[in-house]
């Protein structure tokens, strides 16, 4: 049996950068990883998807440049095979740049395996035991597949099997109408495919407010995509030349299905119930403010302690670890503002409460809409499509939330993100001076038009 000062199971966005700060500390540590460094991020997530939705956006700005004044002669074609090695190589540049980076780190041992508890301070991994006085789970998350009727009788793909595809889909039906969903349905659309979506919900990214769940959707209808939803039954069979897809009665031939509902927590491997771990129904690992779960020297980070579900929450987390356990610090998760993007285009950036959050929560809310069309970067671009909107409270002048539904939203949404860090009333941005042309410069005017 081998004896550390910390066991760090899985390698996604915390795991490593605490295994580094640890070991810089003099801790002795282990890093256990089952299959690959980096977690969903590196491997599945943020950068592969977003090469492919690069060189998705390529090939619309080339079919678009007629509309600026460049015209491009012969048809805009697509070699899936060289997007795909793109996509991959990124992955691989990212993947083994953390081997390395582990590797050359004094104190820090890198074990690929399947680690199981045995007990409360000990795990099992490859036929071996490690023990540490403290643990720190850091699994991660992977694509939950639902029961449709017919599903296990056809070849269909996940957000995380679709990135070996280096076919173009004829018709691909994408199941889900939600974040992972909706990017790849665009993606795949400017590829060339035709496109389903289908959503059981009566919207697309339900999770937003109405105004701006309607705004995606018209912006994904007017390029082609076709978005079924309050679909209730849908089923599936195996044709001679592809897919028959049943939808309410409905039938539609495609080529590929893509399964895009949701994520489930790798936890239900871990032995956690020998360690004594609580997790809750879904399976996420249950922790407090601090990420401890309820068994003493055992933490739980990113995706499996469902806390956030981004890179950049797991990495939080990491910070939130790290200053309290090695810093004497006292940070807690609910501080955390949440913040994301939905990487259509134009991207979605979002931060803090929605407007029907804000009014729930028995605030008197006050909320402000201005169109992208009214942006100067947009018009110049002709990309003057979606909003933008912030919600604040009428009595204290907190900024509550905003969403960036527009070109570069993902960018221009932090600075709204970190006046709500700091804690800043709306009232002291609306006479800023923003530089001209960026598509931040209608935040004032937002900002003004709460009162």
């Amino acid at each position: 049996m081998r004896r550390f000062d910390a066991i760090l199971i899985g390698a996604g966005q915390a795991g490593p950068s605490l295994a580094v700060r640890m070991a810089e500390r003099g801790m002795k540590v282990v890093l256990v990883e089952r299959k690959f460094l980096g977690g969903t991020c590196v491997n599945s997530g943020c950068m592969p998807t977003k090469t492919l939705v690069a060189s998705a956006r390529a090939a619309y700005v080339s079919r678009r440049g007629a509309d600026l004044g460049v015209k491009i002669s012969g048809e805009i074609a697509i070699d899936m095979q060289l997007v795909q090695r793109r996509a991959h190589q990124i992955t691989m540049d990212a993947r083994n740049g953390l081997a390395e980076w582990l590797g050359n780190t004094d104190g820090v041992t890198t074990i690929y395996g399947h680690a199981r508890f045995e007990t409360a301070d000990r795990v099992r991994v490859n036929g071996e035991t490690l023990t540490a006085p403290r643990i720190f789970i850091n699994v991660g998350a992977r694509p939950a597949i639902p029961d449709l009727p017919g599903l296990e009788d056809i070849d269909h793909l996940t957000s995380t099997s679709i990135l070996d595809l280096d076919v173009l889909p004829r018709h691909l039906a994408i199941i889900g109408g939600s974040y992972i969903g909706l990017e790849f349905a665009q993606m795949y659309r400017r590829f060339g495919s035709d496109i389903t979506v289908v959503e059981r919900g009566a919207r697309v990214a339900s999770r937003e407010d109405e105004d701006v769940s309607e705004a995606i959707q018209e912006i994904l209808a007017a390029e082609g995509i076709d978005v079924h939803t309050n679909v209730n039954r849908i089923a599936f069979a195996q044709g001679e030349d592809g897919i028959r897809m049943s939808l309410d009665g409905a039938d539609f031939d495609v080529s590929h299905v893509l399964v895009a509902t949701g994520r489930k927590p790798n936890t239900d491997d871990l032995g956690l119930d020998i360690a004594g771990v609580a997790v809750d129904p879904r399976g996420y690992i249950v922790v407090d403010d601090k990420l401890a779960t309820n068994v003493p020297g055992i933490w739980a980070l990113g995706d499996c302690n469902g806390r956030g579900a981004f890179t950049h929450t797991s990495y939080n987390d990491f910070e939130i670890v790290a200053a309290n356990l090695l810093d004497d610090e006292d940070r807690k998760v609910s501080s955390r503002i949440p913040a994301y993007a939905l990487y259509i285009d134009p991207p979605l950036g979002r931060v803090g409460m929605t407007e029907r959050e804000a009014a729930s929560s028995g605030r008197k809310v006050l909320v402000s809409r201005r169109s992208m069309a009214r942006v100067g970067r947009a018009k110049e671009r002709d990309e003057t499509r979606g909003f933008m909107k912030a919600i604040a409270d009428a009595d204290t002048k907190e900024i509550l939330g905003a969403a960036i539904l527009g070109i570069e939203g993902d960018e221009a949404i932090h600075g709204v993100i970190d006046a709500m860090n700091a804690g800043t009333r709306y009232t002291d941005l609306q006479w800023s001076v923003p530089i001209h042309p960026t598509v931040s410069e209608l935040i004032p005017t937002l900002l003004r038009g709460l009162g």
